[in-house]
């Protein structure tokens, strides 16, 4: 993996006004991508993960949005500064992004290859016959076979699969720096999440590039992702190292988003796990712990106070009063009981 931060978020915040009070969607964050990384941010639906990074592609609407503070930098540069040019010539080039539903991002009137041939076209000055020849490339290199023939085909003659791998094609058309796939496999079986996500590997080593990978599913990132944030509440919780997320969570909210992971050895006697209780509401959030009502391991102060940041080994960081000095007792409890130390 490449060295230097390609992209770095600083002090973000994102609200949303509505007509029963202010959602607070992103509260205060900071990550940063490093060059050749693959970053996955995780947590439940509502808890910013997909806010944070359209951020990034000026795609927050305002109104009702307003980024209330913070800095969104690009190879040293502030993204928020950027007018709506500058941005549309960076988004498809420089930055490319993977949306849920591909029904949704393509237009079902227009052939296959006349989508991607525009990608190209707005980026790059092609003649039509070697933007035709690059959107039979780009289809054979995200797998869809019979290219040529499916080329002249609509949106609604592929399968769910297939159209995601059509967006794939088009994110990867000009050979973007960061690729951000948000949940690109929510509405696709559990076979074909995982040839989406072998083949979005494979993309990633083969032109290097960084990856933001967005999904509630902590499951699916295990062998793609370098590093892991969780967010819950608009903030991030826990940030570490994959093996360390997953071997060694240091977040109660972690460990019980790991425990929820459905096993592959079933047992139909067996109950799936759940975080039990609800998120707080984004309009009126508590005064302490976003996660304190929900957490089995919570004391008097994380409902009256937000916890700071504890930075721990290998530049890992969590949010939890648990890593206080005082909190010595319970957090030994919260070790015993969930890796038995």
């Amino acid at each position: 993996m490449a060295e230097g931060k390609l992209l770095e978020i600083k002090n973000l915040t994102i609200n949303f006004h509505t007509y029963i009070g202010k959602v607070q969607a992103v509260r205060n964050i900071d990550f940063d991508l490093n060059e050749g990384e693959v970053l996955a941010i995780v947590g439940e639906s509502g808890s910013g993960k997909s806010v944070s990074t359209q951020a990034i592609l000026g795609l927050t609407p305002i109104p009702p949005g307003e980024i209330e503070s913070g800095q969104i930098l690009f190879r040293g540069k502030n993204l928020l500064d950027y007018n709506e040019k500058q941005l549309a010539d960076i988004c498809g080039s420089q930055i490319s992004m993977i949306f849920q539903d591909p029904m949704t991002s393509l237009n079902p009137t227009m052939k296959i290859g006349k989508q991607i041939q525009e990608v190209l076209h707005q980026h790059a000055t092609l003649t039509r016959q070697e933007s035709r020849a690059k959107a039979i490339e780009l289809m054979d290199i995200v797998g869809i076979p019979d290219s040529k023939m499916r080329l002249g085909q609509y949106p609604h003659e592929f399968s769910g699969g297939m159209l995601q791998r059509v967006m794939i094609a088009i994110a990867i058309a000009n050979h973007p720096d960061i690729l951000i796939a948000d949940e690109p496999t929510t509405a696709l079986d559990v076979t074909i999440q995982s040839q989406i996500f072998r083949r979005l590997r494979k993309l990633q080593k083969d032109f290097q590039m960084s990856t933001i990978l967005i999904t509630h599913n902590l499951g699916v990132v295990a062998g793609m992702a370098n590093r892991i944030i969780v967010m819950y509440a608009g903030k991030i919780m826990e940030e570490g190292l994959t093996d360390q997320i997953y071997y060694h969570p240091f977040h109660p909210y972690t460990a019980g988003l790991l425990k929820a992971v459905p096993s592959l050895a079933y047992d139909e006697n067996k109950k799936l796990r759940t975080i039990e209780g609800m998120p707080p509401s984004l309009i009126n959030m508590p005064q302490g712990c976003a996660f304190a009502d929900r957490c089995g391991y919570a004391m008097r102060i994380c409902k009256e106070e937000n916890p700071p940041y504890f930075r721990l080994e290998h530049g890992n960081r969590v949010l939890c009063w648990l890593y206080d000095a005082k909190a010595e007792q319970q957090l030994s409890k919260f070790k015993k009981r969930e890796y038995g130390k």
